[in-house]
C-alpha cells in the first residue's frame, strides 16, 4: 500500500507522551499521523503538502495557550469536509456543544480507551462528511434511562421490553440483536441498572473495535512477560466486570479463538489470563449485541455453534426505526427534551410540519441517526421550534432540490393523512387486504396505550374512555398480559 492510500491523521498536543500514544492507536487502526504542538503549526501544516491529504485531525483542548474552538473554526473555514474531533478531559456538555457550533466531529473524554479512539478514526471514514451526519456527541455525557423513560409504543418493541425487564431480574446472559443504532446499548444499560448487581458499573466492549491480535488480553488479561510488549500484569475487562454486567457489543466480531474462550467463561465461570498457569473465577453477567443474524453467522462458520446457544439463553429483537414510525413523534419531543437540559442549550419545540418531516425520512442509522439530527438541529436553531428548515439534509434526500413546492405539500399532506388514518403501530388490514376483526383491532390498540402510558392504567382506562374494571375485563377477554 502506497503513502497515498494510507489515511492521514494530524494530531495537536503540545504533550509528547500524548501524542506517542495517540500516534501507536492511529498507527494500529491503519492511519499515518503528523503531529503539530500548537494552532500557529496546525495550520501552516494545513495549508502544507501534506495538510492536503489529511483525513482527520485530533485537537487536545488543554493544550496551554491553544484555544481549542478558534482552531476548530479555523480549520472549517479553511477545509468545511475535514472532519475535526476533540480529546478533552472535561466530559462537560456544554464543551460538546460549542466544540459542535464551531465545526467539530466527534469529542472524546480523557482517559479514552483504545478502542474508543479506534472506533472514532472508523467514524471517520465509514461516514461522510456530506452525508450530513453529525457522530453523537450527547452519546459521551447522557445518563442510561430507565426502562420507565424508553420511548416506543409499537407491539414488537414493547414485547422487546417486556421480556427485557423480566430478564433483568436474572443471571442468564441476553443476546440483543438489531441494526446500529437501533437502541441496543440502551436496552443493556436498562438491563443492568434493573438487575441486582446495578450497585457496579457495567462494562462495555466493542468487539469489532479491538485488533484481532489483542482480543484475548483486553478480554482475559495478561501476565507480564507473556508476550513481547507485555511489561506489566494487565487486568483484562472480565476482571474489571467481576461481580456486574459485562456488555459485548458486536459480539460476531469476536474470532474463533477468542470464542472457545468466551464459552469457558459461560461454561466454567473462569478465565485464563494470557502467560497465566492456572484459571481465574469470575462472576460476570455477560450481555452481548450484534447487528447481524447471529445464527446466520453461525450456518455460515463464523460463529461457534454452542456459542450461539449459550448466549442466546434469552433473545431480543429490535426493530429497526423505520418499522415503527409512529413512535417518532413521541421520540423526538423525549429526545429534545434531554438535549435542552445539557449546558448552553434551551427547550425546543417540533412543528407538525418537522414531524412529518421526520416521519418521511427512512433513517438508515435509526433512533442514533434522529438523536444526532435532532442536536445538530436543536444547536443551531435560533428560533422557539424546530421547522422543516432545520433539517435542509432530510428535505433535500426526500424531495430533491428542483422538486416544486406544490409537489412537496402535496407528499406532507398526504403523509398526514396516512398516519391519521392508519393510526400508531395498529394495522388495520390483513395481508391479504382485508381488514382485521374488530377484536383484533382493539386489543392492539389497548397494547398499544398500555405501552405508551407505560402501564399506568389508570391513565390507559381514562384515555381510552372506559371504566378500570371495563379495561381488566377486556384484558382477561382479549388475553392481553399488562406488560405488553
Amino acid at each position: 500500500m502506497s503513502d497515498a492510500d494510507i489515511p492521514l491523521l494530524m494530531l495537536v498536543d503540545d504533550e509528547p507522551a500524548q501524542r506517542r500514544l495517540n500516534m501507536a492507536l492511529a498507527s494500529r487502526a491503519g492511519w499515518r499521523a503528523i503531529c503539530a504542538q500548537n494552532a500557529e503549526d496546525a495550520l501552516a501544516l494545513l495549508d502544507g503538502r501534506e495538510g492536503m491529504r489529511l483525513s482527520a485531525v485530533i485537537i487536545d483542548d488543554w493544550t496551554p495557550g491553544l484555544e481549542a474552538t478558534a482552531l476548530i473554526r479555523a480549520i472549517h473555514d479553511k477545509r468545511p469536509n475535514l472532519p475535526v474531533l476533540v480529546l478533552t478531559a472535561n466530559g462537560s456538555a456544554a464543551l460538546a456543544v460549542e466544540a459542535m457550533r464551531a465545526g467539530a466531529f466527534d469529542f472524546l473524554i480523557k482517559p479514552i480507551a483504545p478502542e474508543s479512539f479506534l472506533a472514532a478514526l472508523q467514524s471517520v471514514l465509514s461516514n461522510p462528511r456530506d452525508r450530513g451526519e453529525l457522530r453523537p456527541l450527547t452519546e459521551k455525557i447522557r445518563a442510561p434511562l430507565g426502562f420507565d423513560e424508553i420511548i416506543g409504543s409499537s407491539p414488537t418493541f414493547r414485547a422487546a421490553l417486556a421480556i427485557a425487564a423480566k430478564a433483568a431480574r436474572a443471571r442468564v446472559p441476553v443476546l440483543i440483536e438489531g441494526e446500529s443504532g437501533v437502541g441496543k446499548e440502551v436496552l443493556a444499560n436498562a438491563i443492568h441498572a434493573t438487575s441486582p448487581r446495578a450497585r457496579l458499573a457495567m462494562v462495555t466492549v466493542n468487539c469489532g473495535a479491538i485488533p484481532p491480535n489483542l482480543v484475548e488480553s483486553d478480554l482475559f488479561g495478561h501476565e507480564r512477560g507473556a508476550f513481547t510488549g507485555a511489561f506489566d500484569r494487565h487486568i483484562g475487562k472480565f476482571m474489571s466486570a467481576h461481580g456486574g454486567t459485562i456488555f459485548l457489543d458486536e459480539i460476531s466480531e469476536l474470532p474463533l479463538d477468542a470464542q472457545v474462550k468466551l464459552l469457558r467463561v459461560l461454561q466454567e465461570g473462569e478465565i485464563q489470563p494470557v502467560g497465566a498457569r492456572l484459571p481465574v473465577q469470575v462472576d460476570v453477567r455477560v450481555i452481548a449485541a450484534t447487528n447481524k443474524r447471529l445464527i446466520d453467522e453461525v450456518e455460515a462458520g463464523r460463529f461457534r455453534e454452542d456459542l450461539y446457544y449459550r448466549l442466546n439463553v434469552v433473545q431480543l429483537t429490535i426493530p429497526p426505526l423505520r418499522d415503527r414510525t409512529g413512535d417518532i413523534p413521541a421520540l423526538a419531543r423525549h429526545l429534545l427534551d434531554r438535549i435542552s437540559t445539557q449546558p448552553g442549550m434551551h427547550s425546543l419545540g417540533v412543528t407538525n410540519e418537522a414531524i412529518t418531516l421526520l416521519m418521511r425520512h427512512d433513517w438508515p442509522g435509526n433512533v442514533r441517526q434522529l438523536h444526532n439530527t435532532l442536536f445538530r438541529a436543536a444547536v443551531l436553531c435560533e428560533g422557539d421550534a424546530l421547522t422543516p428548515a432545520d433539517f435542509p439534509q432530510l428535505s433535500d434526500e426526500l424531495y430533491g432540490r428542483s422538486e416544486p413546492r406544490q409537489q412537496k405539500a402535496a407528499a406532507s399532506s398526504a403523509m398526514v393523512r396516512n398516519a391519521q388514518e392508519n393510526g400508531i403501530g395498529v394495522t388495520l388490514y390483513e395481508a391479504n387486504g382485508h381488514l382485521r376483526s374488530l377484536s383484533d383491532i382493539e386489543a392492539d390498540v389497548i397494547r398499544l396505550a398500555i405501552g405508551h402510558y407505560r402501564g399506568r392504567m389508570t391513565e390507559v382506562a381514562r384515555r381510552l374512555g372506559i371504566g378500570r374494571s371495563t379495561l381488566y375485563r377486556k384484558l382477561a377477554e382479549l388475553g392481553i398480559e399488562t406488560a405488553a
